[in-house]
C-alpha cells in the first residue's frame, strides 16, 4: 500500500502549539504567585489594555471626557496573566507559522534549483546534438560532392 509522505514537520508544529497551552497556563499561575512578575509583567499591560478598552467603549457610547479608573490589583493581575498566556500561545503559533513558511520556501527554492539544473542540462544536450547534426550534415554534403565528382558511366 503506497502512502504519501507524512508531513512530520506539520505534526511537530501542532505538537509544539498544543504543548504551549499548558506551558502558558503554568506561566500564568507563576505570574499570579510572584510579586515581581505580578507588579512588573502582568499589571502594566493589564492596566493599559483596560484603559484602551474602556476608552474605546466610552467613545463609542458618546462619553468623551470620562475619567477611567484603573482596575484593582487582583483583577489587573488576573487580566495580565490571561494576556500573558494568550501572548505566549500567539507567539508560539506565529513562530510555527514562520518556521513552516521558511521550510516551504526552502523546499520551493530547492525544487527551482533542480529545475534550473535540469533545464541547463537539457540545453547543453541540445547544443551538443545541434553540433553533431551540423557535423553530420557537413559530412553528408561532402559525400554528395564526392559522388557528383565521379564520372557517370556511359553505355556502350
Amino acid at each position: 500500500m503506497v502512502v504519501g509522505a507524512f508531513p512530520i514537520a506539520k505534526l511537530l508544529y501542532l505538537g509544539v502549539r498544543q504543548m504551549s497551552k499548558p506551558v502558558a497556563n503554568r506561566i500564568k499561575a507563576g505570574a499570579r504567585r510572584s510579586e515581581f512578575f505580578k507588579n512588573y509583567v502582568c499589571l502594566p499591560p493589564a492596566q493599559l489594555y483596560h484603559w484602551i478598552e474602556m476608552r474605546t467603549k466610552m467613545r463609542i457610547m458618546g462619553f468623551r471626557g470620562s475619567v477611567i479608573k484603573p482596575l484593582n490589583e487582583e483583577a489587573a493581575a488576573e487580566l495580565g496573566a490571561e494576556l500573558l498566556g494568550e501572548a505566549i500561545v500567539f507567539l508560539v503559533g506565529g513562530g510555527c507559522m514562520v518556521l513552516e513558511y521558511s521550510r516551504q520556501a526552502s523546499n520551493s527554492r530547492r525544487k527551482e534549483e533542480e529545475l534550473n539544473d535540469t533545464i541547463a542540462s537539457l540545453q547543453t544536450q541540445l547544443a551538443e546534438l545541434t553540433l553533431t547534426t551540423e557535423t553530420l550534415d557537413a559530412q553528408i554534403r561532402e559525400v554528395n560532392r564526392q559522388l557528383l565528382s565521379f564520372p557517370v558511366p556511359t553505355k556502350k
